[in-house]
């Protein structure tokens, strides 16, 4: 039996969480504070994904903050950062504005802050 210890990012609280597996079988998940936790450990065990966030170009060469509408797998981070690097985005931006749709499969690329 192989046991990952995690400390859950889904609250506050970072719960240190346990997780028992046999193979690729997860056995039980222990120390969560809330089901949100179980949910988290189960999903970092078997298939970790993060919501990306980082900053894509302006025209004008400003900076622009933006992040993944959903969390991408966090193996094609890399991919992803690849990506945007291309990405140069054109003034007047607002907050929630899709800057790049279906950027992955489902997900889209969204601003983050106001450009004027």
């Amino acid at each position: 039996m192989k046991k990952v210890n995690l400390t859950c990012v889904e609250c506050p609280l970072g719960c240190d969480i346990t997780v028992c597996l046999e193979g690729e079988e997860i056995i039980s998940v222990a120390g969560n504070g809330c089901p949100r936790g179980e949910k988290y450990a189960r999903n970092e065990v078997v298939c970790p994904k993060r919501v990306l966030t980082t900053t894509v170009r302006v025209s004008d060469g400003r900076m622009l903050s933006v992040k993944t509408s959903e969390p991408i797998l966090k193996s094609q981070t890399m991919v992803a950062m690849k990506k945007i690097n291309d990405v140069i985005v054109n003034a007047p931006i607002k907050i929630g504005d899709v800057i790049v749709k279906e950027f992955c499969v489902g997900v889209d690329l969204v601003a983050t802050s106001n450009v004027e």
